[in-house]
């Protein structure tokens, strides 16, 4: 029997299925037919995309050794494809126990292989000058190999694919800034990588030999430099050439400000990568191809990674997106459903308008809010309160949508998240912008008793502490400009869609 039979149908556990690499792996195995089950702190969070009818999904977290033992029960290879990426000052110890925890259960169930996508660190730095994340990875790696499992560890730079945190922080810094006055690191070389090659070899290691257990430089074929990547980007793009002037005074703590100004990734994502561009990453070998051959045409050069992402964005066909990994609040946080007694305080803004319109038409004007569709109301509000969320630090206003026209259960929307979706019914978002409490929105098509349909909507917020409730009586004067608003309006473009557009607060940044 050959390396491809004996690799045929395996059972393989997935970690960071909510995540960006992870919710496209699952569907690669499906499609290589293998069985495969999720571990997800938050199953729900997997209900909508169009592979969950076709996996296992189980509740879990690497920090619970229990969780992961039941996962494991029956696993053949196990993917870890989880991180804390701008996780906290205490990532480092989060991710060793994480780590520690998988290797543990996997060499007690038997588990046959552990498969994980590291960070491709620079040869000549030694270990402890590497930075906090790079350094983290490095030591993850080292965790796993030393498990007593046979383990495959992928060493990457610069992913490249539509909804990557690389490729829209390059994407936004290109098509935004015209003229930059750049960092020291546009200089330094880096062997990008794009998607569909990372995925590739993430399952072409199932069928490892048993006698590997090692670290594999990915890369593509080409090395360029961050300066170079940019250009080529404009060129692709088809924008006017770039200036680009670099500063050697600007650190990496100093340009995660600046990216988090010009791009949607916060600053606490952006800094670890701009640490990780400061070293020269380039792959030292290419002995992944003896197990998982490159077919012609692979792996892919950078111009056609990059062509086939910018054509994914602009299709609207993005399956996941680097921030799809983000997780608001911990499993103990209340719903806005929950007693009184559950979650103490809660502060409600509710209104209701009755609307002469079809059902479907007013649940697709709720559907299609935020992102370049905008939020109905005020754009002057929205917009400042997503640069002073910024400003201190939180994801702000420039994430977007992952689809123009429909949203599922785990999406972020701008500086919400999408937590529960009743399709035709009920839209329900959790805050992920800095607050001190928790807040929800909640947008309802709903029967109005006579036949027709009702539009409702419900803000919330659990405050926590004095501050919490200091915040929502000094916004609450705004409550009927902006809410008042967003429900005037939105009820509008149900009942004539072609004359009611969206106020684009979003586009405005």
């Amino acid at each position: 029997m050959d390396q491809e039979d004996a690799a045929a149908g395996l059972h393989c556990l997935v970690t960071g299925a909510t995540g960006y690499i992870g919710g496209r792996l699952v569907p690669e195995l499906l499609d290589a037919g293998h069985r495969v089950r999720c571990l997800a702190r938050t199953p729900e969070k997997l209900r909508d995309h169009p592979w969950a009818g076709r996996a296992e999904v189980v509740r879990g977290d690497v920090l619970d050794p229990d969780s992961l033992r039941a996962a494991m029960h029956g696993v053949d290879v196990a993917y870890y494809l989880v991180h804390t990426l701008g996780s906290g000052r205490d990532f480092e110890a989060t991710d060793r126990e994480a780590a520690r925890n998988f290797a543990e259960q996997a060499r007690a169930a038997g588990v046959s292989r552990i498969i994980y996508l590291g960070g491709l660190t620079p040869a000549d730095v030694p270990e402890e000058e590497l930075s906090p994340h790079l350094r983290s990875r490095a030591e993850v790696g080292g965790i796993l190999l030393r498990s007593g499992v046979p383990t495959t560890v992928l060493r990457a730079a610069v992913i490249i694919g539509s909804g990557s945190a690389s490729f829209e922080m390059l994407r936004y810094l290109t098509e935004r800034l015209p003229v930059m006055v750049t960092p020291s690191w546009v200089s330094t070389r880096i062997q990008p990588i794009a998607v569909r090659d990372v995925l590739r070899y993430l399952v072409g290691s199932v069928g490892m030999p048993a006698e590997v257990n090692r670290t594999f430089d990915i890369g593509g074929p080409d090395v360029v430099t961050y300066r170079e990547m940019m250009e080529e980007y404009a060129a692709i793009a088809r924008l006017r050439q770039r200036l680009i002037l670099p500063v050697p005074m600007l650190t990496p703590r100093l340009s995660s400000h600046w990216i988090g100004l010009v791009t949607p990734v916060p600053r606490s994502i952006a800094r670890p990568l701009a640490e990780s561009l400061k070293y020269e990453v380039v792959c030292a070998e290419h002995d992944i191809r003896r197990y998982v051959p490159d077919g012609p045409g692979q792996p892919f050069t950078f111009e056609r990674a990059l062509t086939l992402a910018l054509q994914r964005v602009r299709e609207a066909n993005v399956t996941t997106r680097w921030s799809s990994a983000s997780v608001p609040g911990v499993p103990s946080d209340p719903l806005p459903t929950d007693p009184d007694w559950a979650g103490g305080s809660l502060y409600v803004d509710e209104r209701k308008v009755e609307v002469d319109a079809p059902p479907e038409a007013l649940w697709s004007a709720i559907e299609g809010i935020g992102g370049d569709n905008g939020w109905y109301s005020f754009p002057l509000a929205w917009a400042v309160r997503g640069w002073l969320d910024r400003a201190v630090g939180g994801v702000g206003l420039r994430r977007g949508r992952r689809d123009a026209t429909r949203l599922r259960v785990g999406d972020s929307l701008d500086f919400w998240r999408v937590e529960e979706i009743e399709r035709g019914h009920l839209l329900r978002l959790r805050a992920e912008m800095r607050l001190p409490g928790l807040a929800w929105l909640e947008l309802y098509a709903e029967p109005n008793g006579t036949g027709g349909v009702r539009y409702r909507q419900r803000a919330l917020f659990h405050p926590r502490g004095l501050l919490g409730h200091a915040y929502w009586w000094s916004v609450s004067p705004f409550h009927a400009i902006v809410f008042g608003g967003m429900a005037r309006n939105i009820t509008r473009a149900a009942v004539s869609p072609t004359r009611a557009e969206p106020v684009k607060a979003a586009s405005a940044l």
